[in-house]
């Protein structure tokens, strides 16, 4: 006898429905499964079969086949348990009372027991469910939150598999899930760290207020304990609140990753990634034989941090290049090619030198110059060119320490950057870019004009500096930011110096 039921798997961030389609035949006991299962998938056997039986319910000793169409994708994890074990039971023993499951999909790993377990990608699966008309969705209920955002769909969900026979065949009441997402993303948004924190380091916190109200990357220098990791850990607290659209999306991501919080149904702060820098490329970018999202996309919408920057792999570090120009990344296999959203600021942190402490006042510096220039050269022109500021941080001084007040909290500084933010959206609007950091060299031209003093200024810095063209085009975009917090209209003379004061590095730092 044949018995369908669907299912869902994930593909990228997105989802697509799978026709789940049992059949039971009279032979010698057997179980195959066809469709491109992967070995989770063809594992699922045992855990069905053992479900089944300790579910008290009856299993078929007989010749199984499982489809999983479309049979040209391959399958894989563990959320198939359920649906393949729902077709086993509704073509053998008669256990489902309701033949017509069309408007149903099932998902969910099954435990020895027939609880069931969470599973990845639940909210990308719900979306695809409202896309494709289907009204119900069943999921463990650890998933139902994150289900539950995306509306219009009932999900229920369960934890055993006799729970889910019952919904099918009425036997009991179920409520479907229901959340409130403008609650969630109010009690999901708070921080636990603020600015307020932070003692001295006052032109590294303006530094960093420029950075986040024009979406410019940062890069911080200097020795071991000055507060780069404490500032790089409040920037998300000062970035403007995610909107509903960016919580779903940077949610599919997490889900599908498998990092999401179990319970909880929507990421609702901006997310704050700080890998090791032992990490791989495949680790940083996204790889694997079927492309998982790497760092670079959990920290979409959010904030990307690297400590200790040269002592990252520079085949690592090369591979962001991508991501920080296009806002995504694409993984290609032989069987598939797969893009992932990565639209992050990145924070990065840096001593000067291998021993922390080249032109500290207070400490010796032991690293000899090719020591210092080979550690300062893993990091290419390439890589720099996408940093916008560069900032200077030095060791904390005793009278800043013992300060009752550590500056303007995160509350106020995020004031500043969303109205600077809320000036770039209506001066870009139709231009399909959202910050100052991502204005072309045209938008530069026609939105970065400067008047006669301060060309002469700009000019008069890249001469005695030896500042380089790049160097020219970001610190007008930077220019243009600190008008943006101030009001301004135009960028004036004042405006150019703070960004010039912000190009560290090319000032041959060094020397």
């Amino acid at each position: 006898m044949l018995f369908k039921t669907f299912s869902a798997a994930t593909y990228g961030i997105d989802a697509y429905l799978v026709e789940v389609e049992v059949d039971i035949s009279a032979g010698k006991s057997d179980f195959t499964t066809v469709g491109l299962p992967d070995a989770a998938v063809r594992e699922s056997r045992e855990r069905i079969r053992a479900a089944i039986k300790n579910c008290g319910l009856e299993y078929p000793f007989q010749t199984i086949t499982v489809n999983l169409a479309p049979a040209d994708v391959k399958k894989e994890g563990s959320g198939f348990d359920l649906p393949i074990a729902l077709g086993i039971l509704g073509a053998n023993s008669g256990a489902l009372l309701n033949n017509h499951l069309k408007n149903y999909i099932f998902l969910g790993e099954l435990s020895l027991d027939g609880g069931i377990r969470p599973v990845k990608g639940a909210l990308s699966i719900a979306a695809m469910a409202k896309q494709k008309g289907v009204r119900t969705l069943v999921v463990p209920v650890e998933n139902a939150p994150e289900a539950a955002v995306v509306g219009d769909v009932h999900v229920y969900g369960m934890r055993s598999l006799p729970e889910v026979i019952d919904l099918i065949n009425g036997a009991r009441e179920f409520s479907p899930t229901r959340v409130n997402t403008a609650e969630m993303l109010d009690q999901a948004s708070k921080y636990n760290v603020d600015f307020h924190d932070v003692k001295g380091q006052m032109h590294a916190k303006r530094a960093i207020e420029v950075a986040t109200a024009g979406g410019h990357n940062i890069l911080m220098i200097g020795p071991p304990g000055a507060g780069k990791t404490m500032l790089a850990k409040r920037i998300p607290t000062i970035l403007p609140p995610l909107t509903f659209n960016e919580a779903i999306q940077t949610t599919k991501i997490h889900s599908v990753a498998g990092v999401l919080d179990p319970g909880m149904g929507l990421v609702g702060v901006r997310p704050f990634r700080a890998p090791h820098h032992t990490i791989s490329d495949a680790g940083l970018i996204g790889g694997g034989a079927v492309p998982r999202p790497g760092e670079v996309s959990l920290a979409h919408n959010g904030l990307l941090f690297l400590d200790e920057l040269p002592e990252f792999a520079r085949n690592v570090l090369e591979v962001m290049r991508q991501p920080l120009e296009d806002g995504s990344v694409t993984i290609s296999r032989a069987a598939m090619s797969l893009t992932f959203p990565s639209r992050f600021m990145l924070a990065a942190a840096m001593n000067p030198c291998p021993c922390g402490f080249f032109n500290d006042p207070s400490r010796d510096c032991s690293c000899t110059p090719p020591m210092i220039q080979r550690y300062v050269s893993k990091i290419s022109g390439p890589l720099l060119d996408r940093i916008d500021i560069h900032i200077d941080m030095p060791a904390v001084k005793y009278s800043d320490l013992r300060q009752s007040s550590g500056g303007e909290s995160s509350e106020v500084i995020r004031e500043h950057v969303m109205k600077a933010r809320e000036r770039q959206l209506q001066r870009f609007e139709g231009e399909k870019i959202y910050c100052n950091a991502q204005m072309s060299p045209r938008q530069l031209r026609k939105y970065c004009n400067i008047s006669a003093d301060c060309d002469r200024l700009l000019e008069s810095a890249m001469t005695r500096l030896g500042l380089s063209a790049r160097a020219h085009d970001r610190i007008l975009k930077v220019s243009r930011t600190i008008a943006d917090l101030d009001g301004a209209e135009s960028i004036s003379a004042t405006h150019i110096s703070e960004a010039i004061q912000y190009r560290s590095l090319d000032r041959n730092y060094w020397a």
